[in-house]
Formats: C-alpha cells, structure tokens, sequence
C-alpha cells in the first residue's frame, strides 16, 4: 500500500481544518473517524420526537466567525449559512428584568440600568471589540511572539486575572456583574481564579464584534461543509472506523490525532517515553456537563422580553449564585442551583422542528463524572424565569457526563472543553514542548483541544498542528 503524506484520526472541526490544511499543501490525507457521521461535538439528530432536529453538543459558534481559518474557507459554497438573534445572548433576574449581551454598546448598556456601568462596559469592551479580527489570531494559538504585542500586553493586564475581582472593580449594579459573570463561567473554573476574566472578556468581546450565531439547519452543517471542502482538496474521509493501533491505518509520514490524552494514551504503536506518557496521565481534565433537550409546542414562556430574542439564555442570577455554582462543580460536589445555559434555536431557524412547533436545548456544569440526573434542578430554574415552561413540553432527552462521554469519547467526564483551563495547562496543553502540538514520537502529532487554544469549534488547534507538521516535515516532501 502506498505511503501517504498524513493521517488524521478523528474528523472533528479540528481533525478536518487539520486535513484541509495539510490538502491544500498538497499533501495525501485521509481522515478516520470512529463516528457514523463526521463532526465530533458538532453534529446534529432527532433526539426527541420526528421532526426536532437537536444539536447534541455545540450549538452556538462565536469562535467559529470569529477566527481567521474557518472564515476563510468561504464555506458558504458548501451550504453553510449563519443565523444571527437579535441579541447573542440574555441574563434574567427575578424581578422580571434581564441584563442583555447585544452587538451594540448602547442596547447592551440600557439593560443595566446603570449609566455608570453602561460607560464602563463599553469601556471594558471596546478597545478589543474594534480589533477583534486582529486581535484573535494571537489569542487563539500557541505562546509566541504576537503581531499585535501592545494590544496583546493591555489584553493579559485586564485579562490575566479573576472574573469576580474584575466585575466588582469594574461595575457597581448587580445586572453588568451578573452578565460578564455568566461569560466568564464558560471557562468552567471558579470565577475567583485567574484567568477567568480573559474568558469573560474573550466571550463578550465576540459578541459585540461578530456575534453569537448558529447554523441554518443545525451543527451538522458545519462539519459537513469542511467534509465536503476537504473531499475537494483530494482528502477521503472514513466513517465507522474506532483507531486502537497504528497498524490499523494506512501507512503514512505524519499521524494527526483529534484525541484528547485519555485516548492517545491507549493507542497502540505509538514511540513515547515513559515520562512524556507519565506527564498525559497527570494532564487534569476539567468539570463536566449534564445535557437536555427539549422538543415543545410553544416558544419558551419568559417573563423576560429580551430572552425571547436572545439565542441564548444565561440562568445564573446575581453574581454570587453564579460563583457558588462554578466552585462547587469545581471542587466536585453537585451545585444547588447550577449555573445553567439555555438555547432555542427555533426561534430563528423553523427549519429544525415541525410547523409550529419548537426545540430548546439546556446543559448545567456538574462535577467531573457526576452520574447524577439534574433535570428536575435545571427545569425548576428554566420555570422560576418563565413560568409555564413545564407545560410545553412534549417531550425530553438527557444526557449525563458518562452518556456524553460514550457518544463522543472526546468528552472525558463530560469535559467539553478538552481539560481544564487553569493558567498552568491553558498555553502549554496538554505539555509543554518547543514545537507546540508535536510529541516525542515524530510521527505524531496532537490536534485536539486538549492543546492551545483549548475548547469551541473554531479549528485552530488542528490549523496549527497541520501547520507545525508542515514546518517540521517541509525537507521531505516536494
């Protein structure tokens, strides 16, 4: 059997920018994926009843816009399109108000209720927002020299810090703390810890500057469109097929794995010291996620009119209930009230359930592992904010951490993120090395979001591993 130039197991967003990249070099690929479909975190079924068409993991993509690569493969010819809300994002409170994440400073602002913090939002926000297309491609990589160091420098100074800390420097009302809190929670540390504020920051900066949209017809559509790009660019793609052992793939001068370290570690054939394999053991993964989705007769019933514009909804409440909800899950003890994520894409795309009616999806961060059902908790939240949510439910799906994990192996206790984002493994995952994404086997290298810039489906990670086997690899190819 000939030699090929790569093989990338796994055809997740990373695994498949990886293989575009190494496509259109002009290098041979092929693309093994355990899964019956392509997509990894990014794939879409019925779940509940015929005709609710749910994104079973992702769902929201402002790191899929917001990033150099994916846009610049024009994937619109493959038949992606973007659906924008009216509001990336809503934060209700009990009064029956709720804080709003809007593409615009001044509707963001009003929702406050404060002028105060309106101005300092904006302030917060802006000097990023305006350079975001800039400023992300040193943002989402690996340690270097950045392109942009001054702007880079004022980003780590606000940034490199905790997410509490800064909303109560930062904002005197409870609404602003509450929404940058929310955001910043998506780093699924306690917000109290450095570097949550960046993620905060990170999160609403996207919002203002390109939004929070989701795909026409589902998640799928995303990594089909990269499928149907790659097939393309001369890549073949094999579905169905789980990777124990090197021998089990074609023969090749680069291997590519869209695998987090659980995984890699029980791959067969593969030249790794003993201390590097000692090193992935200890890499920490981080809390998980209990998921439902919901397929319903009516729009969810919200008290709060700007949470029937927002494609997603954060049920935190004040600050204090979102950090008490980060810690616990952290610390491995079930949340009381857990900081809960709520998405209604039929709001705006009615291609995805049936004439009429509507889909919803919800997840809570829960402990690493956590087994427990979380459905009453996260139902009882979704109803203190919008009463009669119980009554338009036709019917549910959930999945826990060990549910999760067994659809997509990625997602190790539930881990969505590819392992923790503490400021030790977050520039240096899943172990530090010169040639970021490489491993002692030179062979092999590592393309998942267990390596920088960790988790969202943007494809940088398997960019720039694509790009680092290229550099290592440049003398032997033509």
């Amino acid at each position: 059997m000939a030699e090929r130039d790569a093989v990338v197991v796994g055809a997740g967003p990373n695994g498949l920018a990886a293989a575009i990249v190494l496509a259109r070099a002009g290098w041979s690929v092929e693309v093994f994926e355990a899964g019956e479909t392509v997509g990894g975190g990014a794939r879409s079924a019925e779940l509940t009843l015929p005709g609710f068409l749910h994104d079973v993991c992702s769902a929201i993509y402002p790191l899929t816009v917001g990033t150099p690569f994916i846009p610049s493969l024009s994937l619109e010819r493959y038949g992606l399109r973007w659906i924008h809300p009216p509001f990336p994002l809503a934060h209700p409170f009990d009064d029956g108000t709720a804080a709003v994440l809007a593409r615009g400073f001044a509707e963001t602002g009003e929702s406050f209720g404060e002028p105060v913090d309106a101005r300092a939002w904006e302030r917060l926000f802006r000097p990023f927002s305006d350079r975001w297309m800039e400023l992300s491609p040193d943002l989402l990589g690996p340690l270097g020299l950045p392109s942009h160091p001054f702007r880079m420098a004022h980003f780590g100074l606000v940034g490199l810090r905790g997410a509490a800390g800064l909303a109560k420097s930062r904002f005197r009302g409870f609404r602003a703390r509450a929404l940058f809190a929310g955001l910043a929670a998506h780093s699924f540390l306690p917000i109290e810890q450095i570097p949550t504020a960046a993620f905060g920051l990170m999160l609403g900066v996207t919002g203002h500057a390109v939004g929070w949209p989701q795909p026409e017809g589902g998640a799928q559509r995303i990594p089909d469109a990269l499928a149907a790009l790659l097939r393309d660019e001369g890549g073949t793609v094999h579905t169905g097929r789980l990777i124990k052992s090197l021998a089990e793939l074609p023969r090749a001068r680069v291997y590519l794995f869209d695998l987090t370290p659980a995984q890699l570690l029980e791959i067969e054939g593969i030249r790794w010291p003993e201390g590097y394999r000692r090193r992935l053991r200890r890499y920490r993964y981080g809390p998980g996620v209990f998921k439902l989705d919901w397929a319903l007769s009516e729009p969810i019933p919200w008290r709060a009119e700007a949470c029937r514009q927002a494609g997603t909804v954060h049920l935190g409440g004040p600050i204090e209930h979102v950090a008490a909800s980060e810690r616990a899950a952290w610390e491995g003890r079930d949340p009381t009230r857990p900081f809960t994520l709520v998405g209604q894409a039929t709001l705006f795309d009615p291609t995805r359930a049936p004439a009429g009616k509507h889909t919803a999806w919800a997840y809570c961060h829960v402990p690493h592992g956590s087994t427990a059902d979380f459905t009453e908790l996260v139902e009882n939240r979704i109803e203190r904010f919008a009463p009669g949510f119980r009554d338009v439910v036709l019917a549910r799906h959930t999945l826990n951490t060990a549910q999760l994990e067994a659809y997509n192996p990625n997602l190790i206790g539930g881990d969505i993120n590819g392992g923790a984002a503490t400021l030790a493994q977050l520039f240096t995952r899943p172990v530090a090395r010169l040639v970021p994404y490489s491993t002692p086997d030179p062979r092999v290298y590592i393309c998942s979001s267990s390596t920088p810039p960790s988790g969202g489906v943007h494809g940088m990670c398997g960019y720039y591993a694509a790009t680092a086997a290229l550099k290592s690899n440049q003398g032997d190819h033509p």
